[in-house]
């Protein structure tokens, strides 16, 4: 979905904290991932919890795919930019996120859900983005969007940067997806060579970005391919430009932090020890979805 944007200026840019490459895992059934945001990152990426970065041509790498398993607590992003996974889950939904498409989901109380391949040979690539809920939506009622590629806003800029608007607002453009309580950005950008690409973002909001081709300078620091940057959150910049050295895509996600307790038990991310106990004896009575 093309549509018509208002440019936007950034004064004075954040500058890079740090650059990390994330580690190598084995999740679901056996499938081999990037953890690019680790648990460790959570209170510094608030509200975000966690960055799977994914890409194999190898069917062994990612077909025996994630079987049911459950969520409590907070939103899976899947976005993918090559390959076809099928969700179900235990409130009755089923979809199919290919090609360009985003899976939005809310585990809000409890679901229990699968993400399988649907596809035994060819590449299968994309991410997987946790984004935290606060404290009162935490035990909400599930919810559940498929958005296929042509429902992803979408735009052009005269220097030639073309940019997916998956959540948030960017250039006047409204993305699939909009949160109250976190406002989200997450922003797919493909910068021809020598092209600087200008976002604002509110002060206070978290943000970082990960290179998945080519390479960007920021602030004269370069960041490679396969890794992420962290932006900082000095007094006074108002957004960050981002410049490609060569052609490149990136992710760009921003957040409004919660500042709320984390307490996370694999699946079930709560507020407190005790709600993560109760989501695990709910899920084991059978009371997710």
């Amino acid at each position: 979905m093309a549509v018509e944007v208002a440019p936007e200026r950034v004064e004075r840019s954040r500058r890079i904290e740090r650059v990390l490459g994330g580690q190598f895992v084995m999740d679901g059934a056996g499938v081999k991932i990037n953890r690019v945001l680790t648990q460790p990152l959570q209170r510094r990426l608030d509200p975000f919890l966690m960055l799977d970065a994914f890409g194999s041509d190898k069917a062994g790498d990612y077909i025996a795919g994630f079987p049911e398993h459950p969520h409590r607590g907070f939103e899976t992003v899947t976005y993918m930019l090559a390959g076809r996974m099928r969700h179900r889950d235990s409130a009755g939904n089923e979809g199919l996120v290919s090609d360009g498409g985003v899976q939005w989901m809310t585990a809000g109380r409890g679901v229990a859900h699968s993400e399988m391949p649907e596809q035994n040979e060819g590449l299968m690539e994309g991410f997987q983005v946790w984004l935290n809920l606060p404290a009162r939506d935490k035990m909400c009622a599930p919810w559940y969007r498929d958005i296929p590629a042509e429902e992803v806003p979408r735009f052009t800029l005269a220097s030639g940067a073309a940019v997916q608007v998956i959540a948030g607002r960017t250039h006047g453009v409204e993305g699939a997806v909009q949160r109250e309580a976190t406002q989200p950005l997450y922003l797919d950008i493909q910068l021809p060579q020598g092209v600087e690409f200008e976002q604002p973002l509110p002060a206070g909001h978290n943000a970082f970005f990960y290179v998945y081709r080519g390479e960007v300078v920021v602030d004269g620091k370069a960041v490679p391919q396969a890794r992420m940057a962290i932006l900082d959150n000095a007094q006074g910049a108002d957004g960050v430009r981002i410049k490609a050295d060569v052609d490149t895509r990136l992710i760009l996600i921003a957040g409004r932090p919660l500042n709320e307790p984390i307490a996370q038990y694999g699946p079930f991310v709560m507020n407190t020890n005790a709600e993560v106990f109760q989501a695990v004896e709910d899920y084991r009575a059978g009371r997710f979805g």
